[in-house]
């Protein structure tokens, strides 16, 4: 099946530099619509079929490309690169923001726009990293048990018969 023309930005790469990712077409291409995008969510969307896909499944497979090391590797290689070609960095930055802040101790209306803006590029050459704290139910803290091979096992065991016997849910889709 073809794709829709208009639709697919394509991204080529030597066969030598493909080589040395280690990543498929599709992980290359999902590691440039990252870095165009900002967003992993629809760089997943670019860059493989997901179209009848929930959007917590995007999500889901979005986040597993990234905490994968190949992806990330190249993720952090592209968005060097593209620092590099721009000349952004972190001593750059520090001296807009201290522009910014002699601003606003003589006009208050536009020192908060300015310090919106460096710090927009900041995240978006990917100098600065969102953190998120995860916690369970009313911010108390995410329950574990310690467990040893053969619980795990039988935990694995009992969901794969579980899903054998249910079948594909209705957001399986194949990702190739």
């Amino acid at each position: 099946m073809g794709l829709p023309a208009g639709n697919v930005r394509l991204y080529l790469l030597p066969a030598e530099d493909r080589a040395m990712t280690d990543l498929t077409l599709k992980q290359e291409h999902f590691c440039q619509a990252y870095i165009e995008t900002g967003n992993a969510s629809e760089a997943y969307r670019q860059a493989y079929n997901a179209k009848n896909m929930k959007q917590e499944t995007i999500w889901k497979r979005s986040g597993e490309l990234l905490s994968s090391g190949a992806v990330s590797g190249r993720v952090n290689e592209l968005q060097a690169e593209h620092r590099e070609r721009h000349s952004i960095t972190i001593d750059g930055l520090t001296l807009e923001l201290e522009k910014a802040r002699l601003l606003a101790m003589s006009d208050e209306k536009g020192a908060s726009a300015a310090v919106s803006a460096v710090m927009g590029k900041a995240k978006l050459h990917g100098l600065l990293k969102e953190k998120a704290e995860i916690s369970g139910p009313n911010g108390s803290p995410i329950k574990t048990q310690d467990i040893n091979r053969w619980e795990l096992g039988r935990q694995i065991a009992f969901a794969l018969r579980t899903a054998a016997e249910e079948g594909p849910g209705e957001d399986a889709q194949d990702v190739n």
